[in-house]
Order: structure tokens, then sequence, then C-alpha cells
């Protein structure tokens, strides 16, 4: 029965149950269910050529044996498999491939396969998303056939072009717009036509990454034209809401807000650093925005309720496992080291783990490494245990979901830009309102000093070409979000030598130990560190 028929025939409570009955299981009764559907999963890899090829032939007889037997993959480890779309090598057959970025100019692109099964898994995880946001309890469903969403997502073959294809064929929502009938349009000129739908109709729901739905937010009177544009169509309730607004807004000396006018039923984040928006866009929608976690090769795996914070991992997406912080940092500094995981039953509150899962339903991800940590609020009692998302893993700097820097894409930049860099480190930072950036502490060669292109501003602006022609995603984060997402901080010649003889410590090109950084800065010496007004601290 489709979700839509549900709504008409079935008792308010049975629905609940059916999408959000998850957050209600006991520790025990949510590792059964993880456990069947890992061995039916592990069984039907384990035969495809995919699973012979990565198992070396073996045949697990259990999880704990698989655990022992498969190491920790990575794309690297698919990548032949994936992106030349072997389909005879997969465990099940795809009906749909995902793309996504994975590493700039230098391996652009990551694909991946969707099962049947895994669609209607991740298709019945975001309506029960849905239902979380909405502020529903088993006596109020709100949700309806028609609610109109305001959606700030790309189109296929991005998994956010997904959504509203795969629940349309459970329920008939109104998507503002829908993003693959209108991919051919820009970015803003979508969040245009998506306001013009909304003054002309009304809004229910608002789905988005967290730094676009604060794009959206912040550029409200744009969007709209605000809301007093000629030629704009305006339904009734919606001009009475904004003219009775524009009234209270004048008198009151402050700007017109998203939710001055309209009345949501439910807002839904998610991406890398959606936390950082939560405050503004809860203030300007007045509405709580509910977190979930999802990515492309995971599906849509965790989300939290407007009554609790911390998402809880839904049972049936992947089979979850967590590498602990320590045991992360030393699969860093030695690659060799095969770091020891845990599982949901077995994580404690306020340890950080690095996720790592296995795509149940026919999936080709086992036991990989997304990249992703997370901080557990608390588990123990039974209970199941909730989750902040922190970041990604330190070797990698995302900045507001659409750019992942690591070490090789800055090497390669600064060797195009021939601008006579030495030694360097980059940060993730974050400005006064909260915003993250990426700051760059480089050393100049000696005989490029006296060049005009050392100063700050300008080896900005140049790296940030060479960051825009080397990554595609980086020239979108600078454009469609109306930031500037590069700082850069001038540090004299041969500081990070000096730093390594005085200390016998390397400073890590990606996100290195804040107190190493904080001792590096404070004993440089000369003059010409400044960095560019309005830096993030260290």
């Amino acid at each position: 029965m489709k979700f839509q028929d549900k709504l008409k025939k079935l008792p308010r409570g049975e629905i609940w149950q059916s999408y959000c009955g998850f957050l209600d299981l006991s520790l025990e009764a949510y590792m059964d269910i993880q456990n069947r559907l890992m061995r039916e999963q592990m069984d039907i890899w384990s035969g495809s050529g995919l699973g012979r090829a990565l198992l070396g032939g073996r045949t697990p007889g259990s999880i704990q044996e698989f655990r022992q037997m498969l190491p920790l993959t990575s794309y690297e480890d698919y990548a032949e498999v994936l992106l030349s779309r072997r389909e005879e090598m997969l465990p099940s057959k795809p009906v749909i491939w995902i793309q996504t970025t994975w590493e700039g100019g230098l391996r652009p692109v990551k694909l991946a396969p969707y099962s049947r099964e895994m669609l209607d898994c991740y298709k019945h995880n975001v309506l029960a998303v849905t239902l979380l946001a909405s502020g529903s309890s088993p006596a109020n469903i709100p949700v309806a056939r028609g609610d109109r969403i305001l959606y700030g997502g790309a189109p296929l073959p991005y998994i956010t072009g997904l959504l509203p294809s795969i629940l349309d064929e459970d329920i008939r929502f109104q998507w503002l717009p829908d993003t693959n009938e209108n991919s051919h349009l820009s970015f803003s000129q979508r969040i245009k036509k998506g306001f013009a739908m909304a003054f002309g109709g009304g809004l229910d729901f608002f789905f988005a990454i967290g730094s676009v739905a604060n794009y959206i937010t912040e550029h409200f009177g744009d969007a709209s034209g605000g809301g007093g544009r000629k030629g704009l169509r305006v339904s009734p309730g919606v001009a009475y809401r904004w003219l009775r607004a524009k009234y209270i807004c004048r008198r009151d000396g402050r700007k017109m807000v998203p939710g001055d006018v309209f009345r949501l039923k439910g807002m839904v984040c998610t991406g890398t650093d959606a936390r950082c928006y939560r405050e503004n866009l809860s203030r300007a929608w007045g509405v709580y925005p509910v977190e979930i976690a999802a990515g492309t090769e995971s599906t849509c795996i965790a989300a939290e309720s407007r009554q609790r914070p911390g998402m809880v991992f839904f049972p049936d997406a992947c089979f979850y496992e967590f590498i602990p912080r320590e045991e992360m940092e030393r699969s860093l500094e030695d690659r060799g080291y095969r770091p020891r995981t845990c599982l949901m039953d077995e994580v404690r509150a306020g340890q950080e783990y690095e996720l790592v899962i296995s795509v149940l339903h026919g999936g080709a991800f086992m036991r990989y490494r997304i990249g992703d940590m997370y901080r557990c609020l608390s588990a123990g009692g039974g209970a199941l245990p909730r989750f902040i998302y922190l970041d990604r893993v330190p070797t990698v700097i995302d900045i507001a979901g659409f750019t992942r820097i690591t070490e090789s894409t800055v090497t390669e930049v600064i060797r195009l830009s021939k601008l006579g860099i030495g030694d360097w480190f980059a940060r993730k930072e974050f400005d006064g309102r909260g915003y993250p950036f990426l700051h760059m502490y480089a050393e100049i060669r000696p005989e490029a000093q006296d060049n005009d292109v050392t100063r700050v501003d300008v080896l900005r602006d140049l790296m940030s070409v060479y960051f825009k022609y080397y990554d595609s995603d980086y020239g979108d984060l600078k454009k469609l979000l109306d930031m500037e997402p590069l700082q850069i901080t001038i540090i004299p010649w041969g500081s990070m030598e000096t730093f390594r003889a005085r200390t016998g410590r390397t400073i890590r090109p990606i996100n290195p130990d804040a107190l190493d950084v904080a001792e590096l800065l404070a004993n440089r010496a000369g003059t010409g560190q400044e960095g560019r007004k309005g830096a993030g601290p260290v």
C-alpha cells in the first residue's frame, strides 16, 4: 500500500509505528535486525565477483569472521569495477547509478550503484524523516498528499535529485521546483522559481543541504522579488501574511524573514556544517531544522526528531561499525595499522568515532570508510545510542558540503600556480558567525618574496583561481553561497622547519593539531605573517 493510501485508510498510530517505530526498539532488538540483514547481505556479496575479488575467494561463516577476514575498505578498492559500471561483478543489479565528487581534479567522480531494494529502503526512511521533521507523534501526522516542498537539492545524477522521483512513487508532493525537470536552470534561477511557486500557493516543507538552506534564507528578498514584484502571482493567504509582515517589519525596523510569510510543517537539513546554520535557520523560519545523515554511498542512514536532539541510525540501511578516535588517528599515522572497530551496542557516550558502513540490500560497499566523524551523545541502559555529526575525518577539509580538499588537492594547486609557496598547512576554521572557511598558512620562498604576487590579497585571489580550475565544486561554493571560502596567512620562511627541529613533531598538512599550530604561530619570528583581515582564530 502506498504511503498516501495509508494516510487515508490506516490508524495514525499504525502509520507512525511502521515508519518511526525503530526509535522505540530496545538495543537488543535493534542488533537482531542489524545482524539478520548483515548475514543476508554478506552471503549475497561474498558470492559476487566483487566480493570474491576483495575476499580473495574466501567464504566467511559468520559476521565476526567476515570482519576479521575483510580489511576496512575505501573507494580505491571499488573504483575499477564501479567507474567502468561492471554490473556483472555486483551483488545486485543496479537500477540507477548515483554520482558524487571524489577528489577534485585528481579523481573527480565517484559512482555508486543502487539496487531496487536499496531504493525502497531509502524511500521508507525518507518518509520517516518527513514524519519526524513535522513534529509528529502517533496521534498527530500532518503530512498530506499535495504538500508543497521548497527544495534546495541538485538534480540527478546526484543523490539529492533522486528524492522527488523516489517519493513520488508513494505520495505526490509538489516540489518547488522539481530539480530534475528544471535541471537546465541555474541554482539561483531554481531558487527564484521555487519562491515564486511558494508565493503562488504556500509552502509546507523545506528540504536542503544546510549551507544551501542558509543561502536561500539569506537571499529570501532577492529570490522572491521582495514579495511585491510586479507580475508575481500570490495566493490570497500568502498575500495577507506578506502585507501584515511588511507592516510589522517596517514598524519594528527589521528585515523580513521567511517565517513572517510561510508556516512550515517541517524543515530537513543535511550535509557537512549543517549545525553551523541551525540557529539562523530556526530564527528565520520559526521551526526547528531536523538534521539527517545521508550520502551517495550510504543512502539515508540517520535522523533526529524535533522532540529530542541527536540522530538515531536506521537499522535497515547499513550495518554500522565505529572506529574510536584514537584508533582512527593511529591509522592515519601508520597506514599499515588495522584499526579496531566496535558495533552499535558497544559505543560509549561522549566518545568520538569514524563511521564504517556495509550497505545492505545488495549494496556494493562493505566495511567501507566513508570518512565521517560522529560523537555519541547517549548510550547505555538498553536505549538506542544517539549521535551528532562532527565533520569529515582530519585528512579532508569539507566546506559546507560542497568541496572536499585533501593534501593532494592543495599540492597540485600549488604546483600549477607556480607562486613560490614552500611549506604550508591548511585548516578548516570558522568566522565570527560560526560559518566555515579554508584557512591556508604558507611560507613563501625567499626568491619570490619581493614579487607583488606574495601580497596576501593577490595571493588569495590567484590561489582561488587555481582551486576553481582544479575543483569545480570550489567555484560553486564561492558563487552560489556568496562567501569567500579561502583565507591565507603568510608565515616566515623556515617556521615549520624550526618547529620540527625544536619539538621533533611535524605539522600535519591538513587540519593539524590545534596546539601544534598555536605553538608554531606563537614562536614564529620576523614580519610578513599578517593574514587577511577577518580570518578566523586558530
